[in-house]
C-alpha cells in the first residue's frame, strides 16, 4: 500500500473521530474565518493546521485557547481586538487544505455570523450622533444601513440609528472593533453560526 494512501486514509479518520468528538461535546461559539459553511460542517473539516492562520496578513486569525475543549487550536477571530478584513482575494480560504474554508469569491459570499446591536448600550439610539459601525462597514450601505429619525419623546435630539441587513451581513467584526461604547460591553457583538443554531444566546 503506497504511503500516501496510508495519510489519506488516517487523515479522513482523525476529520471523522473530530467530528463525532465535536458533535458529542456540543458546538462551539467562536467567530470563524470566511468560508466557514456552519460550525458543525466547520469543525468536521478543519485539522487544526494552522495554514489559515498563517495566511492571514491582518493576523486576525489565532487558536482558539484551551478553554475550548476540542475546539482547542481551531482557528478564530476576536473581533474586539482584530476584526477580519474581508481581503479581496481570501488568502484564508486559499489556504485551507481540507475544505473547511470554501465557496468565497466575494465580500457577499461571506457568512462569518451576524452583527446584533443592543439598543440600550449604542449612544446612537440615546440621541448622541455615532456612525462609526456603519462607515466602518466594509458592505456599507448594504450589510449596515443608518436610520435617520426623530428620538421618541424628544423634539431636539434625531436618531442616528444602525440597522443591520441579517441577509447581507458578513459577520467580520469590523464593527465590534471599532465600537465606541466599552463600558459594560460593547454596544455591537457578532451572533455565530452556532448561536444562530441555537435560536440566539
Amino acid at each position: 500500500m503506497k504511503l500516501s494512501s496510508v495519510v489519506a486514509g488516517l487523515s479522513a479518520a482523525v476529520v471523522a473521530f473530530q467530528g463525532v468528538a465535536y458533535a458529542a461535546q456540543g458546538e462551539a461559539s467562536l467567530l470563524r474565518p470566511p468560508g466557514a459553511q456552519g460550525e458543525k460542517d466547520f469543525s468536521a473539516r478543519c485539522v487544526k493546521c494552522g495554514k489559515c492562520i498563517e495566511a492571514c496578513p491582518y493576523l486576525a486569525l489565532f487558536p482558539a485557547p484551551g478553554d475550548q475543549g476540542f475546539a482547542t487550536g481551531t482557528p478564530m477571530v476576536d473581533a474586539r481586538s482584530q476584526a477580519c478584513r474581508l481581503c479581496e482575494d481570501f488568502p484564508c480560504v486559499d489556504a485551507c487544505p481540507t475544505g473547511a474554508l470554501r465557496d468565497v469569491e466575494q465580500r457577499l459570499d461571506v457568512r462569518m455570523g451576524t452583527a446584533v446591536i443592543d439598543e440600550d448600550l449604542c449612544i446612537a439610539f440615546q440621541g448622541m450622533r455615532c456612525e462609526v459601525c456603519y462607515r466602518t462597514c466594509p458592505l456599507i450601505d448594504q450589510a449596515i444601513t443608518i436610520d435617520y429619525r426623530m428620538r421618541e419623546g424628544d423634539a431636539i435630539h434625531s436618531v442616528f440609528a444602525p440597522v443591520i441587513d441579517k441577509e447581507r451581513c458578513a459577520g467580520c467584526g469590523l464593527c465590534v472593533e471599532r465600537c465606541v461604547v466599552d463600558e459594560p460591553n460593547v454596544a455591537i457583538r457578532i451572533e455565530t453560526h452556532a448561536e444562530r443554531a441555537r435560536g440566539g444566546a
